[in-house]
């Protein structure tokens, strides 16, 4: 069986086909550019392989609909295509950012579950309008084969009420479903999954804490193999310092601003989202440039990586009481949780007294895959899975059509 899963932005669209029997990726790549007077499609055969081969195409994609149908000639190709037909790919998966109250689990689509993403688009306003067009892409130039939505928000979900509920008049929660979602859900779920198989417990005694850390951020806590809370709220803005997103600040700070330099609702949104955290406080948000900064006596560099790390240790302590103490493990992943050996040495430093022991020869040693990098006594294990939430996507979409 082959799932082809596509991850739809408003001027890209990522793409994975990957044989679910090995679960390997046949081929992977992303059209950037979409809408603009020039494209590009980078598409790889057998990534991540020694067999891997790349393809770059440059043209005109007027929509997502031209894009894909390079997309379908790339996997068809006689020569260098993956597959003989696009008849090949049984189900189509997509990453799909807010499904709101309505859509908690994944659901193949139809035309409530369609209606379902647009209700959302206020909610998710630069991704759900792109999510469905490559949703109704897919129904075009794949007819009869069947479409998954997979929903960002759905992990956090499972939240009870007093993690998700904020402390706003009630009735803006009914008319105007405020509440605090979690985003990365997928990736969230997948690491859970992935820790349970790793120390041999079933998922449902799980009780751990994930530290997805990228240029989005978010953290989990994780109670009996379910989220018991997140730290990205009715928005990925919510929680950590990030790439370029502020994180958690004081609410008052927004008015105040907009009022002292005349900023519309809209501007202050794109300060917050797009011109702020470790870009707004070094003009760095890449960690390697940052760090590389850093050891050169950039104070401001510094600063932010300081930052960082206290907007996560003191989420970090606040699910380690949610959870009454009992922790069988934290988790690290994404591209910062990882590869960079400084955060994690830094996030746990000085932790012993909760039993936390890194082995910093093992965590400086970048080996890859899932492993251990506390020492064998610690009492609480600190991990670094890689997160996937293509083959999550994949895995799911898969169990759907096959009921």
């Amino acid at each position: 069986m082959k799932i082809l899963v596509v991850n739809s932005g408003s001027s890209s669209c990522k793409y994975q086909l990957i044989e679910m029997e090995t679960e390997a990726v046949l081929c992977s790549g992303i059209a950037e550019r979409i809408g603009l007077e020039m494209g590009r499609l980078s598409h790889k055969i057998a990534p991540d392989t020694d067999k891997e081969e790349k393809i770059v195409r440059e043209q005109t994609f007027p929509t997502h609909k031209e894009a894909m149908e390079l997309v379908i000639s790339l996997l068809t190709d006689g020569e260098k295509g993956v597959i003989k037909d696009k008849s090949e790919i049984a189900a189509i998966g997509h990453r799909v950012l807010h499904g709101g109250e309505q859509m908690t689990q994944p659901m193949i689509v139809d035309e409530s579950v369609k209606q379902a993403i647009r209700e959302c688009f206020p909610l998710g306003p630069l991704h759900n309008p792109a999510n469905l067009m490559g949703i109704e892409v897919c129904e075009h130039l794949f007819p009869g084969t069947p479409n998954v939505a997979v929903f960002d928000t759905e992990f956090g979900m499972g939240m009870p009420d007093e993690s998700y509920m904020y402390a706003l008049p009630y009735e803006y929660y009914e008319t105007m479903r405020i509440r605090r979602y979690g985003f990365h859900g997928t990736s969230h779920k997948y690491i859970a999954k992935k820790t349970a198989e790793y120390l041999g417990k079933p998922l449902k005694e799980l009780r751990s804490i994930t530290m997805h850390l990228g240029n989005g951020s978010s953290m989990t806590c994780v109670k009996n193999g379910t989220c018991l809370d997140t730290s990205m709220g009715l928005t990925p803005l919510e929680g950590l310092v990030m790439g370029t997103r502020c994180g958690s600040i004081d609410p008052a700070i927004v008015p105040f601003i907009m009022e002292k330099k005349g900023m519309s609702p809209s501007e202050m949104d794109t300060l917050m989202n797009k011109k702020s955290g470790l870009l707004g406080l070094c003009g760095m948000p890449d960690m390697r440039d940052l760090e590389a900064a850093r050891e050169k006596g950039d104070k401001k560099a510094d600063l932010a990586f300081r930052m960082l790390v206290h907007s996560i240790r003191k989420i970090l302590g606040s699910y380690w009481f949610e959870l009454d103490g009992k922790v069988d493990a934290i988790v690290f992943t994404a591209g910062i949780g990882e590869h960079d050996t400084a955060i994690r040495e830094a996030v746990v430093k000085d932790l012993e007294e909760l039993g936390l022991k890194l082995d910093v020869e093992t965590n400086a040693a970048h080996k890859p895959g899932a492993h251990t990098i506390s020492t064998p006594d610690s009492k609480v294990k600190i991990l670094v899975i890689p997160t996937n939430e293509e083959l999550q996507i994949a895995q799911t979409a898969k169990e759907l059509i096959s009921k």
